[in-house]
């Protein structure tokens, strides 16, 4: 069939030299255009029913774009596959023609394997179960290998050598390329190590001292890991930073509705003593303290009995989480006295309401200091030295 056309031409325009080459590429062009058109018919029809089932998959995976990418591949492939049959392989126009749309198929094959590696990571950005995993950087280095192998396919199409001669030369240059790339293969190693090992994910509260960043990850690519700090400023680390250097996660305290509580008061060593029969019943009238204070051994220190109310004020409120830690304990006294240290987690995790909680517990404690005839250290300031100053000069001029 390919030959009668050939001959029709001929016989048509009386020539067989670049005149009918010319008039028969117009021919395969205007073909090719009728090709993408019904490819994109098709396509459009495939469209219609990718839209009409039940899952939402196949709407974010097969959209507009990958379909439009698809109908462009398709008349360098009819062009490639139909020009052996009218030309030459011999002859130039034929060669060139030929390696021309050889590279547009191989730019529209990465093209459309981009498209989809895109539309894959955007149907997981959208689904709440997916969203965390920090995987745009895996699916940015696909894309950097894709194009790479793409250019060396490309390369060799151009100059008439093969693949593996392009790569061996390349392969001579790895300690430039190496050194040029160097920030991009550091960030997929530690990509893929913090996607593996389940360390970081896109919605994390993370701390990083060395870099200055405490805030919420809203972004983990190839070479960036985006925080915004609780002051809304945005810091920007390269991953393998979180590899080589130590981070702190607290999404683990967000799961399980634990955030630690730990706080320490300072007791003057000069106001602990045994609490006599009347300070004891005065005590029990005071608190709700009466089954714990009537218990057989129980020290009669003034500061073991605070210990004991402040660990019955914790079990009793339903903001402390009683299935983990809660306790109240005596640290090494220090110069300045005897601090107690109050440890607990709460279920609330969110950074306002949680510093409500924990000021409203320590509100309590300070205020149920003198109920057990105790003092917190406290420094002196000046207003104290003035005071004592002056009762120094009273007594003088009374004496």
């Amino acid at each position: 069939m390919i030959e009668t056309i050939k001959t029709f031409l001929s016989d048509v325009i009386g020539s067989q030299g670049v005149a009918l080459d010319l008039l028969v590429l117009a021919g395969i062009s205007v073909a090719a255009v009728a090709i993408y058109y019904m490819a994109k018919g098709v396509l459009y029809l495939l469209d219609i029913v990718v839209n009409r089932t039940p899952t939402n998959w196949d709407d974010d995976l097969l959209n507009h774009r990958l379909m439009r990418a698809v109908a462009q591949l398709a008349p360098a492939l009819f062009i490639n596959a139909i020009l052996p049959g009218f030309f030459d392989d011999a002859t130039s126009l034929h060669h060139w023609t030929r390696v021309l749309t050889s590279f547009y198929i191989v730019w529209a094959v990465v093209h459309i394997f981009n498209i989809f590696l895109t539309n894959l990571y955007e149907a997981m950005s959208k689904r709440p179960e997916l969203r965390s995993y920090a995987v745009k950087g895996v699916f940015q280095m696909c894309k950097l290998v894709a194009i790479g192998l793409g250019v060396i396919v490309g390369l060799s199409l151009l100059i008439g050598k093969t693949p593996l001669a392009i790569i061996t030369a390349i392969g001579a240059s790895a300690a430039v390329l190496m050194l040029v790339f160097r920030d991009t293969i550091l960030g997929l190693v530690a990509s893929v190590q913090l996607t593996a090992n389940k360390m970081l994910h896109r919605g994390d509260w993370i701390s990083a001292p060395k870099y200055d960043v405490n805030g919420e990850v809203i972004d983990v690519s190839l070479t960036t890991v985006k925080v915004r700090n609780w002051d809304n400023s945005i810091s920007t680390i390269p991953p393998y930073s979180l590899i080589s250097d130590s981070f702190r996660n607290y999404q683990a305290m967000r799961d399980i509705g634990g955030r630690r509580v730990e706080r320490a008061i300072i007791i003057d060593l000069n106001t602990i003593r045994y609490l006599t029969e009347a300070e004891m019943d005065d005590l029990k009238a005071k608190t709700d303290m009466g089954e714990v204070l009537d218990q057989p051994g129980l020290h009669r220190t003034n500061v073991a009995l605070f210990r004991y109310y402040i660990e019955h004020y914790l079990e009793k409120n339903d903001d402390v989480n009683r299935e983990m830690l809660y306790m109240v304990r005596e640290m090494e006294p220090t110069p300045a006295g005897l601090p107690l240290q109050i440890y607990f987690f709460t279920p609330i995790t969110e950074w306002k309401a949680f510093e409500r909680l924990q000021s409203d517990v320590m509100d309590h404690i300070y205020a149920s200091v003198g109920l057990f005839k105790l003092k917190m250290y406290q420094a002196p300031s000046g207003n104290d030295i003035s005071s004592l100053s002056a009762n120094q000069r009273g007594a003088r001029s009374v004496s």
